[in-house]
C-alpha cells in the first residue's frame, strides 16, 4: 500500500475508535452541549425584553443565535483536549507508538471526529432555537452553505488548539481547564451585546479576538446585516488557529517522552 493508503487507512480506524467512545460514554458530550442550550434559555427567557432594547425577544433571539453556536463549537472541542489528555496519560499512545501505524493519524483521528461532533452539537442546538423562534428569512440555499462552511473552518481551528492544550495538560482535570477560555471568550465578544455597547477601553479587545468577526460574519450570512471586514478577518482567524495549532499539536506528539 502507498504512504497514502496507509495513512488514509490509519486515521479512518482512529476516527471510529474515537466516534465510539463518544457513543460509549455520551455523559461529557451531553454536559458540554446543556452549556450554550442554558444560555440560550437563559438570555432569551430571562434577560430578553431587557437586553434587547424594547426590541422583543424576538429580535433578541435573532442576534445571539449566531453567538451560541459558535459558543457550542467550543464547548464541544473541550471535550477534545479531555479526550487527547487521557489517552496520553493512560499508556495507549506508548503503545500506539510501537505499533507500525501512521503516527498523525492518531490526532487526525481525534480531529475529524470532534468536527462531527461540533456540527452535530451545532445541528442540535440550531433546532432548539428554531424551536424557541428563532428564523432566517433572509438566508438562501447558498448562503446556508456558506454558513456551514463558517463553522466548520472555526470547528477545525478550535480543534487543533483544543487538541494541543489535551498534549500539555498532565490530566483531564487540567485539561478541561485549559481549554476553558473556549467557552468563557464568547462572553468577551460581540455574542450578547455589541461592541460599542461596551467601555471604550474594552471594545478593542472584543472587536479583533477571534470569535467576535466570525461571530459578525455568521450573523451577516444568517440575518443579512453588514459583514464588512469581518469576513476576511474570520477567515484569517481560523486559517490562523489552525495552522498554529496543527504545528503546536503535532510537535508535542512526536516528540519521544523522556
Amino acid at each position: 500500500m502507498s504512504s497514502l493508503s496507509l495513512a488514509v487507512r490509519d486515521s479512518s480506524t482512529m476516527l471510529r475508535r474515537n466516534l465510539l467512545h463518544a457513543r460509549r460514554y455520551p455523559s461529557l458530550t451531553l454536559n458540554l452541549l446543556l452549556t450554550p442550550i442554558m444560555l440560550l434559555l437563559l438570555f432569551v427567557y430571562i434577560f430578553g425584553d431587557a437586553m434587547s432594547g424594547g426590541a422583543g425577544r424576538s429580535a433578541y433571539i435573532a442576534y445571539i443565535v449566531p453567538g451560541i453556536l459558535l459558543m457550542t463549537i467550543g464547548s464541544t472541542v473541550v471535550g477534545t483536549a479531555v479526550s487527547v489528555s487521557n489517552d496520553m496519560t493512560e499508556g495507549i499512545i506508548a503503545r500506539f507508538r510501537t505499533m507500525a501505524i501512521h503516527r498523525p493519524s492518531v490526532l487526525v483521528g481525534h480531529v475529524v471526529g470532534s468536527v462531527l461532533q461540533s456540527i452535530m452539537s451545532v445541528v442540535l442546538v440550531g433546532a432548539v432555537a428554531v424551536a424557541w423562534g428563532f428564523g432566517s428569512w433572509y438566508a438562501r440555499a447558498g448562503v446556508w452553505w456558506g454558513a456551514l462552511g463558517l463553522l466548520v473552518l472555526f470547528a477545525v481551528a478550535l480543534t487543533w488548539i483544543a487538541v494541543g492544550m489535551g498534549l500539555i495538560s498532565p490530566n483531564a482535570e487540567a485539561a478541561s481547564n485549559n481549554a476553558m477560555p473556549l467557552i468563557l471568550l464568547p462572553l468577551l465578544s460581540s455574542a450578547f451585546t455589541p461592541v460599542d455597547s461596551m467601555p471604550g477601553w474594552f471594545q478593542p479587545i472584543a472587536e479583533y479576538q477571534p470569535f467576535t468577526p466570525t461571530i459578525e460574519t455568521l450573523r451577516g450570512l444568517l440575518l443579512g446585516s453588514e459583514i464588512g471586514h469581518n469576513g476576511w478577518l474570520a477567515i484569517v482567524w481560523c486559517l490562523g488557529l489552525a495552522v498554529l495549532g496543527y504545528f503546536w499539536s503535532t510537535s508535542k506528539f512526536n516528540r519521544d517522552p523522556k
